[in-house]
């Protein structure tokens, strides 16, 4: 057996670990289930594309409601800075910034940006959303910041898609940003 059909079987247990439920199949097939087509095992991949794509769906819950972002679930691959502070797992400090809400954005997206693997999906003067994909097994982590003027600071929260937990993963994100920020 080569590198690469081992390789193939790591990856469809991996798959059917975090959705049990998927199938892998053709990524254009039009028989499967949304869910299943977007974790369809690509053959190609360049820059700075990922090997495989484990996306599951865009949430429907993200955004600012009432001046707070989603709650993080229980799993805990999510870090957000409006969780209890006593909820060690999610909690994370929000960001300090200075200056107005528009700059705050604009300096972040710059740093976004500036990260591989990195989409901008939704942009005003006080919020941005960005997702983030790894490297090899293309799992999606949806990334949102929101200057909240009255606290005086940028709420931020973290989440991966799939799976139970993201190995640190969500929580060094953001600290890589504080320190760029």
């Amino acid at each position: 057996m080569s590198i690469l059909s081992v390789f193939v079987l790591i990856v469809m247990l991996v798959g059917s670990l975090v959705c049990p439920a998927a199938t892998l199949a053709a990524p254009h097939s039009t028989s499967m289930p949304p869910m299943s087509r977007s974790m369809a095992v690509f053959a190609e991949s360049s820059g700075g594309a990922s090997l495989f794509s484990f996306s599951g769906s865009r949430p429907t819950i993200l955004g600012v409601k009432d001046g707070k972002l989603a709650a993080c679930p229980g799993s805990p691959n999510c870090v957000n800075s409006q969780a209890p502070a006593s909820d060690a797992e999610h909690y994370i400090a929000p960001l300090s910034y200075s200056g107005t809400p528009a700059e705050a954005i604009a300096r972040l997206k710059s740093i976004i940006t500036a990260l591989p693997r990195t989409k901008i999906i939704d942009e005003s003067d006080h919020y941005l959303y960005a997702e983030f994909t790894s490297a090899l097994m293309g799992f999606v982590d949806d990334v949102e910041f929101y200057v909240d003027e009255a606290a005086g600071v940028v709420q931020v929260r973290s989440a991966s898609r799939l799976g139970q937990s993201d190995l640190g993963v969500n929580r060094k994100r953001i600290e890589e940003i504080r320190a760029k920020f």
